[in-house]
């Protein structure tokens, strides 16, 4: 059997992180804490189709950071898509909510790729809204 334990905990690790760092107060040190999570040369496709870098996704979390009370993220349905010796392709659902009753639902796919020392890092991401 295909072990994609260190990738799936990762996917859940950082939305924990992200789900603080959107939902709390928190210092510019947690913020650069988890950008180190991400590739410089990491690319984005969001649910509605923009493209973004590193520097857009730097700029999307200092803009968003601690600004969505009672923000919260699900995740499920994780799959492991190829494993590979310099990283891994993996998709998951994530479900977002927050206090306002403000909720999406979206389908994650994300390319990882293994930095010197095996540390897993994301190097892209593609998301889409799911219907219903």
């Amino acid at each position: 059997m295909t072990d994609y334990t260190e990738y799936f905990d990762e996917v859940i690790q950082a939305h924990v992180a992200i789900e603080q760092w959107l939902a709390e107060e928190r210092d510019a040190a947690e913020l650069e804490q988890l950008l180190t999570r991400f590739s410089p040369q990491f690319s984005m496709v969001s649910p509605l189709g923009r493209a973004l870098d590193f520097d857009a996704l730097r700029e999307l979390f200092q803009m968003a950071g601690g600004k969505k009370l009672g923000f919260r993220i699900e995740l499920g349905e994780l799959l492991g898509i190829a494993l590979h010796d310099a990283g891994a392709v993996v998709s998951y659902r994530e479900q977002q909510t927050d206090a306002t009753g403000l909720h999406s639902d979206r389908r994650s796919t994300v390319v990882f790729e293994k930095a010197a020392g095996g540390k897993v890092i994301w190097r892209h991401l593609h998301e889409t809204f799911c219907k219903g």
